[in-house]
């Protein structure tokens, strides 16, 4: 194979696709090999699309379940692209030589079971390899590079002897080690193909990792036996736009670089001014987003950072600065020392905010299509880019329309929408409701993006349409649900959706986990959201009878572990009475439900002087809100739990409770307010002040207007003027009082 031009380059890298193509118009090829899946070449006519603008990805992904996936991004200055685009330019055929993505797929599959091989050669992996070139070179392997190759006139020459001593160096695992070995005995067989159709060596131009270049000047083709014993798994592919911050190695993209948007600047002062220009323009940018995010930059900022990033870049041994020389220099200047000033600014110039688009016919995956299809179908646009569009649904039926779908145009327009918002596909984001019990109505922002593009694409990885992902979500969901909270929360989403067969599946998860689950505040919640469902399951075309047996079972159950979950400490009595809020709505909903034994219960817990007294008072203040508390037994109770002969803590803990529901009835019973100025008027310093601390925590909540009322009051017991009561206990506390209110916030309430 002597003759063929083997182009060893580093992915996203500016200066190898310059290069390439200055390379490609020297020897005019008549065939250009590009490494990427053989079987992905379809994609190129899309790729090269005047529309398309990048970057872009291919996504190839299994089509039976668990779904696996491969991506292949491109940015414009991919070497990869430029080759196809020359070619696309050129007239010249272009076609992948790496092994089909289904091999790939499948050797997923297989690293997923195989077991982590160790050859005793850890420490020259090609990671380990770079993080020992760092630590000789004083610097991260992305300056590095940027240094050595990106502004090196001889890149070819440079790049090949790289991956010549990188492979040299490294020795990876054996799994790693033959995938590689099969990959460019597959890339060598093709270029063995294209020499035996006549194409002389000379003519051949091979675009590969640098890494790649010496194996395949050495290796053998892989035969027709080899070629046949190749794994494969059943997969399909569909393009898809993509952005700079996932082409970050933030991201997690492992073949990503730290600043994308600042290559993309590298690539244009490549084709235009010059590597020399790259460091002005970055820094007027650079300020020019920090301007815009509020802070001052001046002109003399921009020009000193400049000087001192080329005197860096001299000293660091470079031609001409690079992207840490830059940003040293930005931070000694416009930063004033610190990074931190200019952290917005590095993310918008280093990362960027740039997504790819594609044109309309473009190949599409099957839940893009349903996507669009269903958007005409429920009158529903895209609209301009980031703008939004709000939408008002009514959930019942329309019955001045004659045909049945457009009767429930909104409610299916709903279940649409959740289904997105289930796959994580942001396309809408819902609004509080503006009616509190106008549970026929939902209100949406609608906002396009080309991120959600993303979104759709990746969604196709769980079903072939939009339902149908859906669903597999869901499904994935309740099997994975660790907790009845969780399942329920599934459910929930499943009814939501419309989803009736996803519900019954988590229906029965949630009945699973159930049999187990003795917490009360998950069993609280997940009742709630089962007497959501069961209220308003009409309204979204949906059963709710197969639900009415679990919620009487997790009914019964919080009413026979309610009693003792009150014995709890101050923090973990926050959420019980919480959850016994949420008890105490599901039979003032459903009559079908045991009233007579919650009632009861609730007074067992008012009654016991063994439990959290928060908790007690909190039964009692439900007990006044359903009239079966008189106000004689009220009395009593404040009697009993406010008297010098009860600890403060107690005491305040009891009449939090108390206030925590039903204020305004609590606020018009002057006899309360009289009990509770006496119990404070018989404390001695030390108990006022201990009590002081809870009850200054049970009014917190109160609103402005409450507190007033509850002067006025006060000012009335006090024989005084309500309304000059209410403006002096109003004022704020003077210096000398605040100071004694904050040393009595020091007080440890685990102690108690």
């Amino acid at each position: 194979m002597d003759g063929v031009t083997f182009f060893g380059v580093r992915h996203l890298s500016p200066a190898a696709a310059f290069h390439l193509r200055r390379a490609l118009d020297e020897l005019q090829p008549s065939v250009i090999l590009v490494e990427g899946p053989s079987d992905l070449n379809d994609q190129m006519p899309w790729l090269c699309d005047p529309r398309t603008q990048y970057p872009v990805a291919i996504m190839a992904y299994t089509l039976t379940p668990p779904v696996r996936s491969i991506l292949y991004p491109f940015a414009i200055y991919s070497p990869e692209i430029q080759a196809i685009l020359w070619a696309h330019e050129h007239g010249v055929p272009c076609r992948f030589m790496d092994l089909p993505s289904g091999a790939f797929l499948a050797f997923d599959e297989k690293e997923t079971d195989a077991p982590a091989s160790d050859n005793g050669s850890q420490s020259h992996t090609t990671e380990s390899v770079y993080r020992q070139l760092e630590k000789l070179i004083g610097e991260e392997h992305d300056a590095f590079w940027e240094r050595h190759f990106e502004q090196s006139d001889d890149y070819q020459a440079a790049c090949a002897a790289f991956g010549r001593e990188l492979r040299r160096s490294t020795v990876d695992d054996a799994r790693r080690t033959a995938e590689n070995a099969l990959r460019e005995a597959c890339m060598k067989r093709v270029i063995q193909d294209t020499l035996d159709s006549g194409i002389p060596p000379g003519k051949i131009f091979c675009v590969c990792g640098a890494y790649h270049v010496e194996g395949l000047r050495n290796c053998a083709p892989m035969t027709d036996e080899e070629r046949d014993a190749l794994p494969s798994a059943e997969s399909s592919a569909t393009l898809m736009p993509y952005s700079y911050y996932r082409l970050t190695t933030r991201s997690g993209y492992g073949a990503g670089n730290q600043a994308p948007a600042y290559f993309g600047l590298l690539w244009d002062c490549l084709n235009g001014e010059g590597l020399e220009s790259a460091a002005g323009r970055y820094l007027v940018e650079l300020a020019a987003a920090h301007r815009k995010a509020g802070n001052i930059v001046s002109s003399a900022e921009v020009i000193e950072a400049l000087r001192l990033a080329e005197a860096l870049a001299a000293l660091r041994g470079g031609r001409y600065p690079v992207l840490r020389d830059l940003q040293d220099a930005a931070v000694a200047t416009m930063g004033h020392g610190q990074y931190g000033e200019l952290a917005l600014a590095f993310a918008d110039v280093n990362i960027g905010k740039t997504i790819g688009f594609l044109p309309e016919g473009v190949s599409r995956t099957s839940v893009q299509e349903d996507f669009y299809r269903q958007l005409k179908a429920l009158k529903l646009e895209k609209y301009r880019v980031h703008e939004i569009q709000p939408l008002d649904l009514d959930l019942r039926e329309n019955l001045r329309v004659k045909s049945k779908d457009a009767a429930l145009l909104d409610l299916r327009r709903s279940f649409f929408l959740h289904r997105l918002r289930v796959l994580g596909i942001h396309f809408a984001s819902s609004r509080v409701s503006r009616q509190k019990r106008a549970n026929w109505g939902e209100y949406w922002d609608l906002r396009w993006t080309p991120e959600m593009e993303i979104e759709v694409v990746e969604a196709s990885l769980l079903g072939d349409t939009v339902e149908g992902a859906g669903d597999f979500a869901l499904r994935e969901a309740a099997e994975q649900a660790a907790s009845i909270d969780e399942a329920a929360e599934v459910f929930q989403n499943a009814f939501l959706c419309g989803m009736p067969s996803a519900a019954t599946h988590a229906l029965r998860a949630l009945q699973r986990i159930s049999v187990d689950t003795a917490a009360l505040t998950a069993v609280a919640a997940t009742a709630e959201k089962l007497s959501l469902v069961i209220r308003y399951g009409d309204l979204r075309q949906f059963d709710p009878s197969p639900m009415i047996p679990l919620l009487e079972q997790l009914f019964l159950r919080a009413c026979l572990t309610l009693e003792d979950s009150c014995r709890c400490d101050a923090k973990a009595a926050i959420e019980i009475t919480r959850a016994m809020d949420r008890l105490n709505a599901l039979p003032l909903h459903h009559d079908w439900l045991d009233d007579t034994r919650w009632l009861s219960l609730l007074e067992t817990i008012s009654d016991r002087d063994d439990l959290n007294t928060r908790c007690s008072g909190f039964a009692m203040a439900i007990l006044l809100e359903r009239g079966t508390a008189d106000e004689t037994l009220l009395q009593r109770e404040v009697a009993r739990r406010l008297s010098p002969g009860v600890p403060a803590e107690l005491g305040a803990g009891w009449f939090e409770g108390l206030a925590a529901k039903n204020r305004y009835a609590l606020i018009t019973r002057l006899s309360l307010w009289r009990q509770l100025s006496d119990y404070l008027d018989e404390l001695d310093d030390d108990t006022f002040k201990r009590a002081l601390v809870f009850l200054r925590r049970a009014f917190a909540d109160f609103s402005p207007n409450e507190k007033s009322d509850i002067a006025e009051n006060l000012g009335e017991i006090w024989g005084v003027n309500p309304t000059q009561a209410a403006e002096v206990l109003m004022n704020q506390p003077t210096e000398e009082e605040q100071a004694a209110l904050e040393e009595l916030s020091d007080f440890d309430f685990d102690d108690i």
